[in-house]
């Protein structure tokens, strides 16, 4: 038979009793031997336990992560589902919405070509009214079409110079430049992983904003910049213009809302959205900070795994070249 340490020492220490040692220390030790032995089993049975308990919790993280995985793949489904639906519908109601468009607005230039002459003033008014009422409702029309166009549009990423894209940008606006003094600074952009299609589309709605809104200045400055936001590319566009309270800044951003009369300034609210809608497609995000009379600022980045994951496959491929 196989004797623990713990149980040879008792036998020891009971021999010694044998020779007329005194009991006291046996008595003593094997005290020390039952307290022992059920502390070390009381501390088994607690491991035991533990590992169960842990086990159990395991189990049961294991469980809530699946169905919280589930539930969210779930939901994203649903999110996508629902913005396919409502990019379409909003397709095919602007596209519908064309053709009685169309109609009021070929009928009201008849009637000012042919009676026009014969029209009292208040009758002119209206005819007017009617026919600038019809080209606002066209463009707005034209920008549901290009919003949904934006999300229908399948996303191609390459590594894309920037400052190339600016310099194309600044170039095509130059008509709306004729005839005000407009001064462009301009940093040094890097290249970055994009669709250019899109993000020219990005400059130029955000260039066009910045001049429409710095009309009033003598000189109207816009500053073009790129920092480092957290290991990734942050772009800035500032302009000099009339600014806005940051309290509706919640608004910039939405379809159809506008900051300022359309007396004062002409648009539809739409070209803001087809930033954000753009810029998070990339799986970036967009903000703007301002002042009254004081400018505004348009901040927009990129997702960082984007950039990452094309940086990889371009060290991949050169690797291999």
């Amino acid at each position: 038979m196989n004797h623990c340490p713990l149980a040879v020492v008792a036998e020891a220490q009971l021999a010694l009793q044998t020779e007329g040692l005194s009991p006291r220390p046996a008595t003593l030790n094997q005290s020390r031997l039952a307290v022992e032995t059920q502390t070390i089993m009381l501390q088994s049975a607690l491991d035991s336990i533990s590992e169960g308990s842990i086990t159990t919790d395991e189990n049961d993280i294991r469980t809530l992560n699946h169905e919280l995985e589930s539930r969210v793949l779930e939901r994203t489904a649903q999110l996508q589902r629902a913005n396919q639906e409502l990019e379409s519908f909003s397709y095919s109601v602007s596209h519908d919405l064309r053709a009685p468009l169309r109609h009021i607005a070929g009928f009201a230039q008849m009637l000012q070509q042919e009676f026009g002459a014969t029209l009292e003033p208040a009758a002119r008014r209206y005819l007017d009214r009617i026919q600038a009422g019809t080209q606002q409702m066209g463009r707005l029309i034209d920008g549901l079409l290009s919003l949904a166009r934006i999300g229908n549009h399948p996303i191609c990423l390459m590594s894309t110079p920037l400052d190339a894209i600016v310099s194309e940008t600044i170039s095509m606006l130059e008509p709306d430049c004729a005839g005000r003094h407009v001064s462009w600074k301009i940093a040094s952009l890097p290249a970055v992983a994009c669709d250019p299609v899109l993000i020219r589309q990005v400059f130029q709605n955000l260039f066009s904003n910045a001049l429409k809104f710095t009309r009033t200045r003598h000189t109207a400055l816009v500053d073009v910049s790129c920092q480092e936001n957290n290991g990734q590319p942050l772009f800035v566009v500032r302009d000099n213009g009339i600014g806005f309270d940051l309290k509706y800044a919640d608004k910039l951003f939405a379809v159809f809302q506008r900051l300022h009369r359309e007396e004062d300034f002409e648009g539809t609210g739409v070209g803001l959205a087809i930033v954000q809608r753009i810029v998070h497609k990339h799986g970036g995000e967009v903000w703007a900070e301002g002042e009254p009379n004081r400018g505004a600022t348009f901040f927009f980045t990129l997702s960082r795994n984007t950039q990452a994951r094309l940086a990889s496959t371009a060290a991949t491929v050169g690797g291999n070249s």
